[in-house]
């Protein structure tokens, strides 16, 4: 397979020690197998990775057993990785940003619509990751005040990651994924010292929707991957990486949440209470909560990168700068996050699910195969808007977002219209995946045969 033809005015010039600051200029490849393994293990671990096992645990009453639910966790991951690890790969074979990559794929007028998404989707993240650090930090220190000095210090330290993010990611390789390694292996030693659950107690009634919700997990860094892959010194360390690091750290973030969480009696609110419950709990979890920053680096990061396909002659210093600005400022005004803008920032990622199956059969069996045009001026490519489309349309039919009730109405009618019913077996991010993956091939095929 050969490799995507470079964007306008790409150089081979000599290894740099930093990102480039425009989009035409060509990234250093400097990242090897650790420095992939180590960034995407941090980003596995996250303090929303804890509290969120509930939902991999299901409602009180009708709880998976610990066993279903570990399995769950493990599969999930696996296969939404997987999914991860091919966004990767795409990114070190083009050598560009994420969302520049889908210039490719719809033409660079076209590529705006998915980037302005995900420009919405990365900021918003960006601001739920400054709210939970600052809940963490009250957390070890034991106060309900001082919460916007904790945000405009996480956002400070933030925006300084992404000015550097080579530099960073460094850090994160020889420093931080030690000390949280560290600190997941003793907070492991002493809620285990506590006992564990009984394996069979519960059912696997829930089981595929467990294994959904942590698909959509591993789907969410999808269209940021390409970001920092792009810097990968081989494709098959940047998939590797990414997949064996994201892998192992979700798995262990997820099942270390799920036991805190059966020792506070499956209340989330309580999680963060089991670690500090421990001997010097209060300074491991300190190394997770500083951890943090690493998951609002990189949605400030991949904000400069998004916006880049907008702007590409734009320093992204300048950009990272005020990006990080901006989330700070509305760290500091939202304080907690209502269910529709949950329920937004979901129908937002349930886009990039089937965007990444048009995206992979297209640049590995379609056009890709002879070489994408990343270049400005790449042509628009309607035709491949309608596997997308019709992808969306799939998962919003399996599993209606509720951002409006008029919006859970009209699929729930087109539910009753059809006479179907959503099933154990019915995965949203599974078939998502396959529909849109099956008719872009279909169309690979057709273009073939008309030579």
């Amino acid at each position: 397979m050969t490799a995507a033809p470079p964007l306008d005015a790409l150089t081979t010039s000599v290894e740099r020690p930093e990102a480039p600051l425009t989009l035409d200029t060509a990234p250093p490849r400097t990242l090897g197998f650790r420095d992939q393994f180590a960034l995407w293990g941090n980003l596995g671990v996250s303090l929303i990775g804890f509290t969120s096992a509930a939902t991999v645990l299901g409602a009180p009453g009708s709880e998976l057993s610990f066993t279903a639910a570990v399995t769950a966790i493990l599969v999930g991951t696996v296969i939404g990785t997987a999914m991860l690890g091919v966004a990767a790969l795409i990114g070190a074979r083009t050598g560009a940003p994420a969302m520049t990559v889908l210039r490719g794929l719809f033409g660079t007028k076209l590529s705006y619509l998915p980037t302005v998404l995900n420009i919405a989707q990365c900021i918003g993240w960006g601001v739920y990751e400054l709210t939970v650090i600052a809940m963490g930090a009250q957390t070890v220190v034991g106060t309900e005040g001082w919460r916007w000095l904790f945000v405009v210090l996480a956002g400070a330290l933030t925006t300084v990651l992404t000015i550097w993010p080579l530099g960073a990611i460094a850090v994160l390789r020889k420093y931080v994924a030690i000390a949280v390694g560290v600190a997941l292996v003793y907070f492991t030693v002493q809620l285990g010292r506590q006992g564990f659950p009984d394996p069979g107690a519960g059912n696997w009634t829930g089981f595929l929707h467990a294994t959904d919700a942590i698909i959509a997990v591993s789907i969410s860094f999808v269209p940021l991957a390409a970001d920092y892959t792009r810097h990968s010194r081989t494709p098959g360390t940047s998939f590797w990486g990414t997949f064996s690091g994201y892998t192992v750290a979700q798995v262990w973030c997820y099942v270390l949440g799920l036991i805190a969480l059966l020792q506070s009696q499956g209340d989330p609110s309580k999680i963060f209470s089991s670690f500090t419950g421990v001997a010097a709990g209060w300074a491991f979890l300190l190394v997770l909560v500083l951890r943090e920053t690493d998951q609002s680096f990189a949605n400030v990061y991949s904000t400069a990168m998004s916006v880049h396909n907008l702007l590409p002659k734009v320093d992204r210093r300048l950009l990272t700068g005020g990006i990080g600005v901006l989330v700070t400022l509305l760290a500091l005004r939202i304080k907690e996050f209502t269910d529709s803008y949950y329920a937004f920032l979901g129908l937002i990622g349930s886009v990039f699910v089937p965007l990444l199956a048009v995206l992979a059969v297209d640049f590995f069996l379609g056009a890709g195969r002879r070489g994408w045009n990343l270049a400005q001026d790449a042509p628009a490519r309607w035709l491949m808007l309608l596997p997308w489309a019709l992808g969306f349309a799939v998962y919003q039919f399996l599993a209606p977002t509720a951002i409006a009730g008029w919006w859970t109405d009209f699929w729930t009618n087109v539910q009753t219209a059809v006479h179907f019913t959503p099933q154990e077996w019915s995965s949203a991010s599974l078939f998502s995946f396959l529909v849109p993956a099956l008719v872009t091939w279909l169309i690979t095929l057709a273009r073939r045969d008309r030579g």
